[in-house]
């Protein structure tokens, strides 16, 4: 759930009085309602369910998402300038008082710096001080898979999932790292956290076990759980899915940072911050499963990062439409942040440089790079940032008659926190803008779509591995595709072996056994 409360009993399971009396001192004690009608096996449950929520949280980030909402304020949210200033009456300025980043504000991986940066970022992984975080809780529904969108095959030749890529690439990167610092391949490994969500993790683990966690040590595998927030009416009570039961939606992915703070699991008392220190590890780079092209743990971000002393960084891609669908990093106030395509205003959306380029051109592809330090800062951030609300219609018990409603109209409020919403709060985002072509296609909508769909990604992976192999010194026969392999190269690095190659067949190559079936 969100939170413990710590009401604990010395018999086992939440101190029954205590959990009341904090859910009536938060003005929350309605829950309880339907407390005598349950049965003691629905009430073990239920008390379970409150002991976890921490009520005064939410009832803090309810008074946060309506000031932020506030007509009179006309605000999209309230977002600090910089960190440790009083950000309570600092809200950030609207997209239409939002400016374009600035040109001094960001880097292109293009950059004759990019090799320094690498040979840092390699430095630091062979150091064990870099970690992977992967944000994996979204089911494949939208894509019709009945599995986690990481376990989805693209149809690639392979028919390795998006979490087998991902993994390889570990693997292949950890093998760079150790050739570059003269280490051995086994005393260079990288620590993969793994965030889940309530319907995926069971499956998510089952399937890491199954297919042996892709050749990684299962201990270098860490998975964890996104959070839940309570669904609320729009006078901020907690809704009740049932008699016994809260209703909860999931917190958003910037809930990401409430989940580090949280256990692992049930069995212990460690968490991804406990953990990232108690392993020296100083810089984490997270980004989400859906694309196939992403390059995990990217030492030149890495480096990149490193060398400027960034607390936060982030990758872009150049935004050539006005209509795509993505979020841009804008300058808004004395910091960063992004604003939302919906939010952004056509005239903005529409502007131009200069040079007849987008003004508002940085489209975010929730890719980051934190240090653990300025992780640990973000609990207090939390606590002046306003959550997003979502209104919906929301099923519920109502409390006067017991009986079950189904609203056919928006009776309530669901609330999310994006990853995004902690920029503003960085003093100097550093920002680094990258190919789309070699390091952006998403995944989200169904196969036949014109865009995002699994077809365009499969594309764009065949396109990208195409480039490396023609580069090498390969050639095609019409209509052929090979497929890279994680094995064979991380970026490109590593295919000499094809110059003078012929490829007349489809298929995969994982190294240069498998070339001759292809010629």
């Amino acid at each position: 759930m969100t939170h413990s409360n710590g009401h604990a009993n010395p018999n086992g399971g939440p101190d029954l009085a205590a959990l009341r009396q904090a859910y009536e001192e938060a003005g929350q004690g309605h829950v309880f309602t339907f407390w005598d009608k349950l049965t003691p096996a629905e009430q073990g449950p239920f008390a379970a369910e409150l002991a976890s929520i921490d009520v005064k949280r939410v009832n803090r980030i309810y008074r946060n998402a309506m000031a932020a909402e506030a007509p009179a304020a006309d605000l999209t949210g309230l977002a600090p300038p910089l960190v440790g200033k009083d950000i309570s009456r600092s809200p950030s300025p609207t997209p239409e008082e939002a400016g374009p980043l600035p040109a001094s504000a960001v880097a292109s991986s293009d950059s004759p710096d990019a090799a320094r940066w690498r040979d840092v970022g390699l430095r630091a992984i062979a150091d064990g001080t870099v970690a992977v975080l992967l944000l994996a809780g979204g089911q494949g529904s939208r894509l019709g898979s009945p599995n986690p969108k990481g376990m989805y095959d693209l149809g690639l030749p392979s028919s390795k999932s998006l979490f087998a890529y991902q993994a390889g690439r570990i693997r292949k990167l950890q093998a760079l790292a150790a050739q570059h610092a003269g280490k051995d391949d086994k005393d260079v490994r990288l620590r993969w956290y793994v965030m889940t969500s309530g319907p995926t993790r069971a499956v998510t683990e089952a399937y890491f076990a199954e297919m042996d966690y892709f050749g990684l040590d299962s201990n270098d595998v860490v998975f964890f759980e996104q959070g839940v927030l309570p669904a609320l009416s729009n006078d901020g009570k907690l809704l009740l899915a049932a008699p016994g039961k809260v209703f909860t939606a999931p917190d958003g992915n910037g809930g990401l940072y409430a989940a580090l703070r949280r256990p692992v699991n049930a069995n212990t008392d460690m968490t991804v911050l406990s953990d990232l220190h108690a392993r020296g590890i100083k810089y984490i780079h997270a980004y989400c499963v859906d694309n196939c092209l992403v390059k995990v743990a990217d030492p030149v971000f890495v480096g990149y990062c490193i060398e400027r002393d960034a607390q936060c960084g982030a990758k872009v891609v150049r935004k050539t439409v006005p209509t795509e669908s993505v979020g841009v990093i804008a300058k808004r106030g004395e910091a960063y942040g992004v604003i939302e395509y919906s939010e952004l205003p056509t005239a903005k959306a529409e502007q131009r440089d200069d040079k007849g380029d987008l003004a508002f051109w940085a489209a975010n592809i929730a890719n980051h790079f934190y240090t653990t330090a300025f992780l640990d800062t973000v609990e207090a951030m939390e606590r002046k940032m306003a959550f997003h609300i979502a209104r919906k219609k929301i099923p519920h018990v109502d409390i006067a008659s017991g009986q079950q409603l189904s609203p056919a109209e928006p009776n309530g409020m669901k609330l999310e926190m994006f990853i995004f919403d902690v920029f503003p709060f960085v003093p100097a985002l550093s920002v680094l803008e990258v190919s789309r072509a070699e390091e952006f296609s998403g995944l989200k909508n169904a196969p036949g779509s014109k865009s995002d769909s699994p077809e365009t990604s499969r594309r764009d992976l065949l396109a990208q591995q195409r480039r490396w192999l023609l580069a090498a010194g390969a050639t095609f026969a019409d209509g052929v595709e090979v497929e890279v392999t994680p094995e064979a190269s991380y970026g490109g690095e590593g295919l000499e072996y094809v110059a003078g190659k012929h490829f007349v067949r489809s298929g995969a190559i994982s190294g240069p056994d498998d070339v001759a079936a292809l010629v």
